[in-house]
């Protein structure tokens, strides 16, 4: 099977690299940076590569772009596509892109489904790509009632072969709100923590506490200042949310309330330790919070 990765930076290229080391699937490039093909090339990342003319031989493409240029890529070649073959995004934020795709390409016979990888590093680029990234991580299905059920399945077997420990399938809105909190907000937070002046002190003070709130604060902010801006409301929803525990644990130190401080780190520390179990069930006022909450954002 031919399969076209549009889009060689970091995620591309792992998928790439993922789909030739995993597969004897034959794995097509196209980027419009002529470096990044040739190094493609010289590695074995791809067999061959083409141009937008050429996603007619594929029975995959899978979009590995920004948002925004994800869904102009896609409008411009839409006739590219061969009908009957299967066409994904990996975009981050997926409401936003499944309600620009999916009306795109129903009427031409191609099946579009959208998916979200939950991979990556704190680099970017072909360079730092690296198929390992994707062992043991969830690969997201977000299948609408007009998706179809073959080029889901497909999707999730071609996962499965690349080492995805997790496939999950989710709609989009949920999607948008839980990424919201697993992922976006983390990486808000520590783009802010890092802006301390303390920052310029911290050699020879820091240890692992810190290099893993800070890791993500490294960060391509071009296309995180899109995704943000795409998924604003469930974003802005878990902005307030930790502002206002923030708040709490500020006036507890001001306030120099040791036990208002100790309650406050206990139920953290057990909230964490109730999270690893997996199955955990948040407790009854506060799932009927999140509920009620995630109606609103709908």
């Amino acid at each position: 099977m031919k399969i076209a990765v549009v889009g060689m930076g970091l995620m591309g290229g792992s998928l790439c690299k993922a789909i030739k080391h995993h597969t004897n699937h034959t794995v097509l490039g196209l980027d419009t940076d002529s470096h990044t093909v040739a190094r493609a090339l010289a590695c074995g990342a791809i067999d061959r590569a083409i141009v937008p003319e050429e996603l007619v031989e594929c029975a995959i493409t899978f979009l590995c772009l920004f948002p925004d240029t994800t869904i102009s890529f896609a409008r411009e070649h839409v006739d590219c596509f061969k009908s009957g073959s299967i066409v994904a995004d990996i975009c981050g934020v997926k409401q936003a892109i499944v309600d620009a795709l999916e009306p795109l390409f129903l009427p031409t016979g191609v099946r579009y489904v959208g998916t979200h990888p939950m991979a990556g590093r704190e680099f970017s680029g072909f360079a730092y790509a690296d198929d390992r990234i994707f062992q043991g991580a969830s690969f997201i299905l977000t299948p609408t009632a007009k998706t179809c059920p073959l080029a889901l399945h497909t999707l999730h077997d071609l996962a499965e072969s690349l080492g995805f420990g997790r496939i999950v399938t989710s709609t989009p809105a949920d999607h948008d709100k839980s990424i919201a909190f697993t992922s976006q907000l983390a990486h808000v937070v520590s783009n802010a923590y890092i802006k301390s002046p303390t920052l310029w002190n911290e050699s020879g003070f820091s240890a692992g506490s810190f290099l893993d709130l800070t890791r993500v604060a490294k960060l391509n902010e071009e296309m995180w200042s899109t995704l943000f801006l795409l998924n604003r409301p469930a974003l802005l929803f878990e902005l307030d949310t930790i502002i206002g525990h923030l708040q709490e644990y500020r006036a507890a130190l001001a306030d120099g309330d040791k036990d208002t401080l100790r309650e406050l780190l206990k139920d953290g520390r057990i909230r964490k330790e109730l999270s690893l179990i997996g199955d955990a069930t948040p407790p009854e006022e506060e799932k009927e919070d999140g509920l009620a909450t995630h109606k609103q954002l709908d």
